[in-house]
């Protein structure tokens, strides 16, 4: 019977969708009643500047994590090993050694995937290898069914536990219940990174100018390797310095601020995995339009609580957007499904409970 359990996760800071979750874990009183718990931080970087910097730095806490988790092995002997692991590049090598070590040890060991791109790198000799020894008789947590087709090859599906993320519940009266602006507000929020959609969106937002389309969109996030310098002189070469705002980055009560003055959720990503902020859009009652990536198809359901466009399509993306802004029943009744859908399947709650069946179910087949 598995009594014991070591997390191997990411802790905030820096804040993101993976230190989210293994907060949550922590947090949870109903995962750490149930086992004896140990938790190592997985992290290197403790700011979201300090990624790909600071080398001298990230060794010394790399070998502190190695020899936590060598001790952890040794001494406190546990019945299970999570670990979230990385899929692809240096921090998928990083936790390699750590899963070699725990197969030393013979101890049962399931991986907790937050992100992708196994399947990238399976045609590359040495990370084909590396992804046999670290798969075999190994456990694994998939955020969603969508993302199986990542680590298929190696793992077969009776091996594969889904588990959606999960967000805190907030406050209801809170959330503003009203349509919100006679023009329509977008908003983006996420770092501003090319790859989650940004200069798309901004040629988008052009077509529908051009159509003299009614809308402001605010983009809410950090600085990524998009400047906010970038940003500006794109906007002015798009000329939509009339409709298109950057708000730089948002928390607590100024972002719940930013989502109730909000009429629509837009997030065009071309990398993305399980985005934690559709679930925020969704409870605050947005309807949405995202690109079919990663798990992005089994938060919205196409037509029902928001659009899905294909990535990169600037004009599919324009046109599920004008949809949108120019009918506000359209709007309330997508928004009303986003806030339902979270609610059934999305809260924290559900979540800690879908991890712990998880693990106790990995408890049985342990006995069998």
């Amino acid at each position: 019977m598995i009594k014991k359990i070591v997390f191997l996760l990411h802790l905030p800071p820096p804040v993101h969708g993976s230190s989210m979750v293994g907060q949550f874990i922590k947090e949870s009183n109903l995962i750490n009643t149930r086992f004896e718990t140990k938790y190592i931080d997985l992290g290197t970087s403790k700011t979201i500047d300090e990624i790909g910097k600071n080398p001298f730095g990230k060794i010394l806490r790399y070998l502190s994590i190695v020899f936590q988790s060598f001790k952890q092995l040794l001494v406190y002997k546990p019945d299970l090993i999570y670990l979230a692991i990385t899929a692809k590049g240096f921090g998928f090598y990083k936790d390699v050694v750590i899963v070699f070590l725990v197969k030393c040890f013979r101890i049962p060991l399931v991986l907790h995937f937050h992100n992708k791109g196994v399947h990238t790198k399976q045609d590359k000799k040495f990370d084909d290898f590396l992804y046999r020894k670290v798969f075999k008789n190994t456990k694994v947590i998939l955020l969603s069914k969508y993302l199986y087709y990542d680590i298929k090859k190696y793992v077969n599906e009776s091996d594969v536990y889904y588990c959606a993320n999960g967000i805190p519940a907030i406050e209801k009266d809170i959330v503003s219940k009203s349509i919100k602006n006679e023009i329509p507000k977008l908003l983006f929020l996420s770092n501003l990174i090319e790859s989650k959609g940004v200069i798309v969106l901004l040629k988008a937002l052009k077509i529908l100018a051009t159509k003299s389309v009614d809308f402001t969109c605010n983009f809410v996030g950090g600085e990524g390797d998009i400047s906010k310098d970038i940003f500006t002189e794109k906007v002015k070469e798009l000329q939509l310095e009339k409709q298109v705002f950057y708000l730089g980055k948002k928390y607590n009560s100024d972002k719940t601020i930013i989502f109730n003055n909000s009429d629509i959720f837009v997030l065009p990503s071309y990398n993305d995995c399980f985005p934690l902020v559709l679930l925020e859009a969704s409870q605050f009652g947005l309807p949405m339009v995202a690109t079919l990536e990663g798990a992005i198809p089994e938060i919205i359901e196409d037509g029902i609580n928001g659009f899905l466009v294909t990535q990169k399509n600037v004009e599919d993306l324009a046109e599920k957007l004008e949809v949108l802004i120019s009918n506000s029943a359209l709007r309330n009744s997508m928004g009303m499904a986003a806030k339902q859908k979270y609610e059934q399947s999305y809260t924290l709650k559900q979540f800690e409970n879908n991890l712990l069946n998880i693990l106790k179910s990995i408890d049985k087949k342990k006995k069998v």
